[in-house]
């Protein structure tokens, strides 16, 4: 379950043990037929793409078919946990496509995070394959800050996020700011605080416009990009979790059975107060 209004809850998977095989489901399905997956561009693909929990039935349930499944699932090493999996049926490729690869997080960059939720942790996670110098998380719910803080980040801000980066960077702004939450404050936050020759890589799933500043932005040189994630790193963030170079496990925070789903939606509904972040549905 996520906090994108619903849209990564109702694609989640209950327990990856209910696929026979030992397989993992993705988020993104495809054909591999059409001119979409020829691109590599599966969240595209004419007969696939974001279906799951869209256009057809999610996953939250003790058995699911899938369509595509010889394009659109992996096996899962016999090394890997099966909880460690469910992070790769979506956080973990979002974070790393939309967020540190459309970003380009380069070697020494500086990288601000709006927005500490299950996308944006798990582009913190990801962000650090780069090594970047400095990776600031912005957000206002100081549990998930301190989670922030043990996954890597060197910074953390609640308040005043525009003013207080521009004074952690000698007014330069960061090299990577990524959007984590789908909002207009947080776009807005990310290309104020974004420096000359710099990336906003847009993760969150907005359902309104935002004020683009371009009379700012043009004259910056900055790159400005969305996405909709393709899932096309599984198979190296599957060897990643698999070798433990990743602590994707430790972005869940409760577990609930199936037929306790709605107790568990009233807890994800109130995320400050119950502290939560990831939660595992099992049958």
């Amino acid at each position: 379950m996520d906090d994108r209004r619903g849209r990564r809850a109702t694609a989640r998977r209950t327990d990856p043990e209910q696929h026979s095989g030992g397989q993992a489901c993705l988020f993104s399905l495809h054909s591999g037929r059409c001119d979409y997956c020829k691109q590599g561009m599966y969240s595209h693909c004419r007969d696939g793409g974001w279906i799951l929990g869209h256009r057809i039935d999610g996953t939250q349930a003790e058995a699911v078919r899938i369509p595509h499944a010889d394009n659109s699932l992996y096996k899962l090493p016999d090394g890997l946990d099966n909880e460690s999996a469910v992070m790769l049926s979506d956080i973990l490729p979002t974070g790393h496509e939309i967020g540190a690869l459309n970003g380009e997080v380069g070697l020494g960059d500086t990288v601000a995070i709006v927005g500490a939720g299950p996308i944006g942790l798990a582009a913190l996670l990801t962000a650090r394959f780069y090594s970047p110098a400095r990776i600031i998380v912005i957000d206002p719910d100081e549990n998930r800050l301190e989670t922030a803080r043990q996954l890597g980040a060197t910074d953390t801000l609640t308040a005043d996020p525009v003013d207080a980066v521009m004074e952690m960077t000698d007014a330069e702004g960061v090299d990577v700011a990524m959007e984590a939450v789908g909002i207009p404050e947080t776009f807005d936050t990310c290309q104020r605080i974004v420096r000359a020759g710099g990336h906003i890589a847009n993760i969150g799933v907005h359902g309104t416009s935002v004020d683009l500043q371009i009379q700012n932005l043009w004259i910056q040189n900055v790159t400005i990009r969305t996405g909709l994630v393709n899932t096309n790193t599984i198979p190296v963030l599957m060897r990643i979790l698999e070798s433990g170079g990743v602590d994707a496990k430790s972005l869940i925070t409760h577990h609930f059975k199936l037929d306790e789903i709605e107790t568990a939606y009233d807890v994800f509904g109130d995320t400050a107060g119950e502290k939560a972040i990831k939660m595992i549905l099992t049958a």
